[in-house]
């Protein structure tokens, strides 16, 4: 019982990870002071916030498919 408690915080950590993260890149997105092209480090940046947002989409699905969870 005591690793389902633990799979459900780390769903409840992966949720919470997703939406800050989806809030930075809406942040981002529409921003109005942004310059119309970015740096390098900008775009490199931007690219890892994104499939750091995929990445815990798709464990997160994993995790609720394979019955980890409930």
């Amino acid at each position: 019982m005591r690793s389902q408690e633990f799979s459900e915080w780390i769903f409840v950590f992966l949720m919470v990870g997703i939406l800050l993260f989806s809030g930075i890149i809406i942040a981002l997105m529409f921003n109005k002071n942004r310059p119309k092209k970015a740096r390098l480090g900008e775009s490199i940046l931007f690219g890892a916030i994104i499939l750091g947002v995929v990445a815990a989409v798709i464990i997160a699905a994993m995790q609720m498919l394979g019955g980890i969870l409930f």
